[in-house]
Parts: structure tokens; C-alpha cells; sequence
């Protein structure tokens, strides 16, 4: 089953963070091209890139997988993010807004891995009355 990952709110907030995040990051200093740079803008696009594979899989198993995924690298951005603060590289206003949008991007993924996993449980039948 093919799901639309065009309609997931998850998605829309990732996708536009990964242009703001690499635009933060322009300024990073050269020493960190290929450190925190480099692995901030991998890890926005990977939250992105883990939302549309995952949509494309054909089992909701495989689904909740790459979603799953998706949640642990957005909450490793929000965290690089928040260093990037601190060691002085991004500018305190902007990076925390970029944590706060990071914020929303996990939340709703925890509330899609917490529904698909729901969905997937055995639902617990009322016990028979005698």
C-alpha cells in the first residue's frame, strides 16, 4: 500500500526544514564542513528521506520501521542543533526557533508511530458475560 507523503504533517514540517537548515548552516566555520556542518544537513534530510521511503513501503511493518527511523534522526538534529547554539555556530534566536520546529516535527512523529503501533496490537476483546 502506497501512502501519500505529501499529506503527513511530519513531512511538510521536515521538507522545509532542510532548506532552513542548510541555509543556518552556510556559516558554519570551515573546520566544520565535514563535522557538524555536514552532519546536521545529513541528518535533516534523512528525517525527510526516512518519511518518503517509508510511505513507498508496501507493509505497515516497514512503514512504522522507517518512520521510527525518521523520529531518532529528527531528534538527533534537534540536538545538534541545540550544540550548534551553544558552541556559538548558529545564532541563539534562529537555532532556537529551528528546535522548536524540531520539537513539532517529533512530536508528530510520535503520535504517528503511537497510532500505527495501536493499529497494529491485537485489540483486547471485552470479556464474555455469563
Amino acid at each position: 500500500m502506497s501512502r501519500d507523503h505529501r499529506k503527513l504533517e511530519a513531512f511538510v514540517l521536515t521538507d522545509s526544514l532542510v532548506v532552513d537548515v542548510y541555509r543556518a548552516t552556510r556559516t558554519f566555520p570551515v573546520e566544520e564542513r565535514y563535522g557538524l556542518q555536514s552532519q546536521l544537513r545529513r541528518g535533516a534530510v534523512s528525517v525527510a528521506a526516512n518519511i518518503v521511503e517509508g510511505s513507498a513501503r508496501p507493509s505497515e511493518r516497514d512503514y512504522l520501521h522507517f518512520i521510527a527511523i525518521a523520529l531518532g534522526f529528527a531528534s538527533e538534529v534537534r540536538y545538534l542543533v541545540e550544540l550548534a547554539v551553544r558552541l556559538g555556530f548558529l545564532d541563539p534566536s534562529g537555532g532556537t526557533e529551528l528546535a522548536r520546529r524540531y520539537d513539532r516535527v517529533v512530536r508528530a512523529l510520535q503520535g504517528l508511530v503511537t497510532a500505527l503501533t495501536e493499529a497494529r496490537s491485537p485489540k483486547s476483546e471485552a470479556p464474555a458475560v455469563k
